[in-house]
């Protein structure tokens, strides 16, 4: 079983009434959130562990998770509010504004954090959960529990610059978890953000001195490419018609976890001894397709296996 632990929010999507008017309509969403409900879509096992309410945000959020068959029992309930997220759309490419001030997600403390599941056969972390406090240093205790624990470790920063209020304490808290962490996914504007510098080859070898064994840089269209012990391997991305953004890098994420799950690659030693060019391809084909069914659609709506097959 995959744990996911990270946000789960609600995405205010721009829309128009019948009238014509610009609105927003509320659709359930958070990146890690999303890969939880990917991963379930996909057949993988996996639970979820974030702070839900018991708003009406928050009963819908749970809904959403049990529908789909994400098991969310380990979650921290609390009366705070929903954490927001307002999108902006340009050219298909979202932007967002967040409502996160004494939500329940963003109170989280190391305090709400369960055991780990005897289940739990890996972790992934990653999202705004990893940006505010005191969240994210309640996430980065359950990381270090899971990659104590002899399981692997993957984190997606996600990066959204505009909601990081202390930048050097964040910086201070990736490089931690980038040392515990066995895989991660960067998208090139979050390599850049990270490391520096416009040279992706150059910035990926700087990022894997950090500590993963796997790193993945994704390029929107051009696909995602993949640094390990092995070398580097480009995979293509499948032609799309781009509808919006939302939710493709979580079900890439999805994608990758569920192929190394099926293939027996998801394990800390198999990862750091270097996965065969088979198994990786398969795993990140399995990304990629996943993520391109994702943005066809509107909003965080990733694919069952059934539509993939």
């Amino acid at each position: 079983m995959i744990l996911c632990a990270g946000e789960a929010l609600i995405d205010m999507l721009p829309r128009k009434t019948e009238e014509g008017e610009s609105a927003f309509a509320p659709y359930p969403g958070g990146a890690v959130f999303n890969t939880a409900v990917a991963l379930a879509r996909l057949k993988t096992p996996v639970a979820f562990f974030s702070g839900l309410s018991d708003d009406l945000f928050g009963e819908r959020l749970s809904r959403v998770l049990a529908v789909n068959g994400v098991d969310h029992a380990l979650a921290a309930r609390s009366s705070r509010p929903t954490t927001l997220a307002f999108v902006t759309l340009h050219d298909g490419h979202a932007s967002y504004t967040f409502y996160d001030e004494n939500t329940a997600g963003r109170m989280l403390g190391e305090a709400d954090l369960p055991a780990l599941p005897e289940t739990c056969t890996a972790g992934f972390f990653g999202g705004i959960s990893l940006a505010v406090e005191p969240c994210a240093e309640a996430y980065a205790a359950l990381a270090g529990r899971v990659a104590d624990a002899g399981l692997p470790v993957m984190l997606d920063p996600n990066i959204r610059p505009g909601f990081i209020a202390d930048e050097a304490r964040y910086r201070a808290r990736m490089d931690r978890l980038l040392a515990i962490a066995d895989i991660v996914k960067v998208s090139d504007e979050d390599l850049e953000w990270l490391m520096g510098g416009a040279d992706i080859d150059a910035n990926a070898a700087a990022l894997q001195e950090k500590g993963p064994a796997l790193l993945l840089v994704t390029r929107g269209a051009d696909g995602v490419s993949a640094y390990g012990p092995g070398g580097t391997l480009h995979h293509p991305a499948p032609k799309a018609k781009v509808v919006d953004t939302v939710g493709a890098g979580d079900t890439f994420n999805a994608g990758l976890l569920a192929g190394l799950h099926e293939g027996g690659a998801l394990t800390k030693q198999a990862l750091r001894a270097g996965l065969s060019e088979d198994a990786l391809r398969a795993a990140l084909d399995l990304g990629v397709r996943a993520a391109a069914v994702t943005v066809s659609r509107a909003g965080a709506n990733p694919p069952t296996r059934d539509e993939l097959a």
